[in-house]
């Protein structure tokens, strides 16, 4: 078991976002994760989350999995892959067993969260994670891992995750026809939620708002398990779309406006501050204000901000999030984001930034990786549940061997100990008959 524990797994995490595809690569052990290496490349195969051209997407996968092998000096083979887009949707559900033994154990818990997972979903679409949000024993709430504790009835509340099973399909064939195996695919706030959230925000109440280039993530914790989770279709696209319009000039240009001058709060841009914006089907580049930009892309920030307000309030968690709002996704990064946050939705908010690694952690503190270090975190947890079944596995058949011949013998040792007398007292007789007749 130790030596098991003890050696180090390759794990990848493949983020493929509309705007890019990051493929981080970490080696995990007994002591964490060590980040080393880190592919990003641009990505034009997405729209709005969905693979709309897979051969583009492929293009993507494959450099960002060469660079990152590259600078790991790694062969990767299998990743775990996020997904997201519109097509994800949110549902409750129950789950109750009844228990065996008197004690609840790893099975019944597998059984329970079956159940939950056992309700009418259309046919095109597929249960990617079943998240519970508390366990009963009897008549016991709030419980967070019952294993171990005595009961006779077990029940979960879980939040069921669902998606198009054709979307999920697409990414996993794009990433297959790279030459790679996909371990799981995982949504992608959950994974941001893994790298860049505290137990402690879990406990108090939290909102992960993960802005992306096509759609914007919500995923809200409270009690430490998931309450909410939905998609918003809108993101930093949609503001360089606005720019490029308002600006009069070519979409690249506007992303790289955006990038560089672009605020969310206009009364943060000085009066003075101008920018050299291009022309489009040639003509000149002009002089115009920064506050120009700002008073464009403030209104569609304002409307995205106001949506997830809106979500919050409609799912009755608002008074509920203590911890505030945490901001991940490369359009976070835009000045005054976490400002304009905090006004229209009421808490505080903070930038979240990868945790919990060691290596080359340079390469992922921003934003933007979130998704992908977190991906490597869902990895790592996969790969430490999967020893742990085992280890009980190996240790409890011993007992149960022993104990019956000690205590209550079963109906087969009773078998054999009422037949071996039989067999002595037949072998007997025939030996005095025989002595008989020979004397």
């Amino acid at each position: 078991m130790k030596s098991r524990m003890e050696q180090s797994e390759i794990v990848v995490g493949l983020d493929i976002g509309t705007t890019k595809v990051s493929a981080v690569v970490g080696e995990v052990d007994a002591d964490g994760i060590t980040i080393l290496g880190v592919g990003n490349v641009p990505c034009r195969g997405l729209r709005k989350g969905i693979v709309a051209n897979i051969d583009w997407t492929v293009r993507s996968i494959a450099e960002a999995i060469e660079a990152a092998q590259t600078m790991a000096g790694v062969e990767i083979r299998t990743v775990y892959a996020g997904v997201a887009g519109n097509h994800i949707r949110g549902q409750s559900s129950d789950g109750v067993v009844a228990v065996g033994g008197g004690e609840v154990t790893d099975v019944d818990v597998t059984r329970v969260l079956e159940g939950a997972r056992a309700i009418p979903i259309d046919a095109d679409r597929q249960i990617l994670h079943a998240l519970p949000r508390e366990f009963t024993v009897d008549n016991q709430d709030g419980i967070r891992d019952p294993v171990g504790m005595s009961g006779v009835r077990l029940g979960v509340k879980v939040n069921l995750i669902t998606a198009a099973t054709s979307c999920v399909q697409n990414v996993v064939r794009c990433a297959e026809r790279c030459g790679l195996t996909v371990a799981d695919v995982v949504l992608e706030p959950l994974a941001s939620a893994e790298a860049v959230l505290s137990e402690d925000e879990k406990e108090i109440g939290v909102a992960v708002i993960d802005i992306g280039g096509g759609t914007t993530d919500l995923l809200i914790y409270v009690d430490g398990g998931i309450a909410h989770a939905s998609v918003i279709p809108a993101g930093g696209n949609n503001v360089t779309a606005d720019l490029a319009a308002g600006l009069r000039t070519p979409m690249a240009e506007a992303e790289r406006l955006k990038r560089n001058f672009g605020c969310a709060l206009g009364r943060m841009v000085a009066d003075d501050e101008e920018v050299e914006v291009p022309g489009v089907g040639g003509h000149p580049p002009r002089k115009v204000p920064r506050r120009v930009l700002s008073d464009i892309i403030e209104p569609r920030i304002e409307e995205i901000f106001a949506v997830i307000r809106k979500r919050i309030e409609d799912a009755g968690l608002l008074d509920q999030l203590a911890a505030g709002a945490v901001l991940t996704g490369g359009a976070v990064l835009m000045e005054g984001m976490s400002e304009f946050a905090e006004e229209i939705l009421g808490m505080p908010v903070r930038l979240g930034v990868p945790v919990g690694m060691r290596g080359i952690t340079q390469l992922v503190a921003g934003p933007q990786y979130a998704t992908g270090v977190g991906l490597l975190h869902y990895g790592a947890n996969q790969l430490r549940e999967a020893r742990e079944p085992r280890v009980v596995v190996e240790s409890q058949p011993p007992p149960r061997q022993t104990a019956p011949r000690v205590t209550a013998p079963s109906r087969p040792d009773r078998r054999e100990l009422s037949e071996d007398p039989v067999v002595e007292k037949r072998q007997g007789g025939r030996f005095w008959n025989w002595l008989r007749a020979a004397f």
